[in-house]
């Protein structure tokens, strides 16, 4: 190995890094959405608009791009995405109106969208042998990394430094720049391509594989639906309906959601997969009851708790999908089935905040955070069905059998029909 290249063990942290900067990139402007609101009179349809215009740019180059890491290798992948993010971090750092959010935002859509599932398969690749469960735990803590530095950050920069709109993302700026030459030096490839040559087609899973991505990609989109709640709206719920006018106690308040994710995320590492997507599914469902109660109260330690308690849900709902797909992906398709189980989050979580920004515009904030709570309790039943013994048996005898019978050797290996 050459001198110049990451060891194992420096890869994974790095690699743990870049996955990290996925939420922060992502939350970056939660605590600044009240602010753009005041200075340049905003409505929640635009505020939301400059949210979900990240995740319908991550689903676009998921739908184009979602297995390109597995040819050209993770490193490249993430090095694109990370300067993507870059630029567009860059672009809020000196945004003087809202057509640079915009783009902004759309930049680091293209950013996240092109390094989130190759920094989840790096983190697993580098871990030891056999510790799937443990790469599928510190990628949930990673997130919540990103996620907490990012509102508690945020939070405290809007409230007592100046330059409220600019100074957090100089800082983000300044970290992605370190991160992209750490990055620069990880190894050139964890596994060999499925062929010589990339061609665009469309996302796609294995035959044999559909029934287990079903059930980890429905947790999975469960829980990142919980980022409209928390990113898009969480900082104007605190500041209009609980009635906290400080953004680092709404930075800290919104903090609980991640902080408790990343804490059960290293706690539950051991709970089987369809355990943790249950359990998941119902702390989200309890959250978001606590959620709806804590607005029509205007109570902020209901807030406090429903925040906490969805962080719990989001935390088990990410980890049980995720340690699902690790610990039955095949590793030469493996980036594009995260792209895949990636996209339909960011679908999901684009279309929900667009619906409600509507809403909240029209007939107020309300009424959106109760359609939205709707909405997450709705994707926690089903996946609660979907997780049940039975049907987890189910999917996982036939994946074996159809596995069994799929030709690695295939001209198309990633769809094995």
């Amino acid at each position: 190995m050459s001198t110049r290249t990451l060891g194992q063990r420096a890869s994974f942290w790095v690699s743990a890094g870049v996955v990290s900067h996925t939420l922060w990139t992502s939350a970056a402007p939660a605590m600044v959405y009240p602010v753009y609101a005041a200075e340049w009179h905003l409505t929640h349809t635009v505020t939301t608009a400059i949210f979900a215009i990240y995740p319908i740019v991550v689903v676009i180059v998921l739908v184009a791009f979602g297995d390109v890491s597995d040819y050209i290798g993770r490193r490249v992948t993430m090095l694109l995405g990370l300067a993507a993010s870059f630029l567009g971090v860059l672009l809020f750092a000196v945004a003087s109106n809202v057509i640079w959010l915009f783009a902004g935002r759309a930049l680091m859509g293209v950013g996240v969208g092109l390094s989130a599932a190759p920094s989840t398969a790096a983190v697993l690749e580098f871990s030891a042998a056999g510790q799937s469960k443990r790469a599928s735990s510190i990628t949930t803590a990673a997130q919540a990394v990103g996620f907490t530095l990012a509102l508690l950050i945020g939070g405290g920069l809007v409230e007592y430094a100046p330059l409220p709109t600019y100074l957090s993302f100089w800082l983000l700026f300044i970290v992605l720049a370190t991160l992209f030459a750490a990055t620069w030096f990880l190894p050139g490839r964890t596994v060999e391509p499925q062929s010589s040559r990339w061609r665009f087609r469309m996302p796609s899973i294995p035959l044999g594989f559909r029934k287990t991505f079903a059930i980890s990609s429905m947790a999975v989109t469960t829980a990142y639906v919980h980022g409209v709640m928390i990113l898009s709206l969480g900082a104007q719920v605190a500041h209009d309906l609980v009635g906290s006018a400080n953004a680092l106690t709404n930075g800290a308040a919104l903090s609980l959601f991640p902080i408790s994710f990343g804490v059960v995320g290293i706690l539950a590492k051991s709970l089987p997969s369809r355990v943790a997507m249950t359990l998941g599914a119902l702390d989200s469902a309890v959250g978001m009851g606590l959620l709806v109660v804590s607005v029509a109260q205007h109570q902020l330690l209901i807030f406090l708790t429903s925040t906490a308690i969805s962080g719990m849900g989001y935390s088990l709902l990410f980890l049980g999908g995720l340690a699902e797909i690790n610990a039955k992906a095949p590793a030469p398709q493996r980036g594009g089935i995260l792209s895949a189980l990636y996209l339909f989050a960011y679908l999901a979580l684009g279309t929900v905040a667009m619906i409600l920004g509507v809403v909240a515009t029209k007939w107020g904030l309300g009424l959106a955070i109760k359609l939205g709570a709707g909405a997450i309790a709705l994707l926690s039943g089903v996946t609660m069905v979907l997780s049940a013994p039975g049907s987890l048996k189910a999917s996982t005898a036939r994946g074996d059998e159809v596995s069994a019978e799929c030709n690695p050797e295939s001209p198309q290996p990633s769809v094995c029909l």
